[in-house]
């Protein structure tokens, strides 16, 4: 099956978000809200292996359907009331203050794949961003169309040296990823100048935020690719796989 607004199930898949109510934190299904769009249907630059290679299938499949439960009851309703509290420009400008403080992460991994222009672009938006975009709450260079294209992470990186993705993972509280992909994310968590300060309370605070704000901006968007898909697990597993290894070619 394919989804023909590639733009609403790539925001989908990046965003949906799970979270624990004891610990107030949650993450997102994908990468951030810049990353890049991808389709449901086979495409020509992406190998059948990455659509469905999911041996682990069973398990991902009960932990899927917990993460979404805990997004529907949970992360949604306290997104909806964030919604209703915080203007839009305040929860845009809350998500451009924390990309901004994300651009360790996409500096370092642009320079450890040869990207000197992507390296060179992130330095110089961290700077103009911080300082006339008042600490990040702007974000002039996207609106100048100057931002970077790409959010690189390490899952990304390692791909790029030629380490495969490996089986495909859902673990509870945590986005779709790969074994590979889970590797990364926890090297980029030690690139977070949030955990520098406060290594396990400030990076779950973080992530909660991050994921409440960014539902928040989605709601209408969420409720129509649930009715549209069929079969969600397996949309959401074959878009993930698609766009990184997209991502990774690119």
């Amino acid at each position: 099956m394919r989804f023909d607004s590639g733009t609403s199930m790539a925001r989908f898949v990046m965003l949906l978000a799970v979270g624990s109510v004891a610990l107030a934190g949650c993450a997102v299904l994908g990468r951030g809200a810049d990353m890049r769009t991808a389709s449901l249907g086979p495409t020509d630059d992406v190998s059948a292996e990455a659509q469905d290679y999911d041996p682990w299938e069973r398990f991902n499949e009960r932990t899927f359907d917990f993460n979404h439960k805990l997004d529907h009851y949970v992360i949604k309703p306290v997104a909806t009331g964030w919604s209703k509290i915080a203007p839009e420009p305040v929860r845009n400008g809350m998500r451009n203050m924390l990309q901004n403080v994300a651009m360790p992460r996409r500096f370092i991994n642009n320079l450890f794949q040869l990207k000197l222009k992507g390296a060179m672009e992130e330095l110089v938006g961290f700077v103009i961003n911080s300082t006339v975009g008042v600490g990040g709450l702007v974000d002039v260079m996207r609106e100048a169309d100057l931002a970077a294209p790409d959010a690189e992470d390490t899952g990304q990186t390692l791909g790029v040296y030629g380490i495969g993705p490996g089986p495909y993972l859902v673990l509870p509280f945590f986005p779709p990823s790969s074994l590979r992909d889970t590797i990364g994310s926890t090297i980029d968590g030690f690139l977070d100048p949030v955990t520098f300060f406060m290594p396990f309370v400030g990076g779950i605070a973080k992530r909660g935020f991050t994921s409440i704000n960014d539902r928040s901006r989605n709601l209408e968007e969420f409720e129509a690719v649930e009715e549209s898909v069929v079969d969600l697990y397996s949309a959401v597993r074959n878009g993930y796989l698609q766009r990184r290894e997209r991502a990774i070619r690119e």
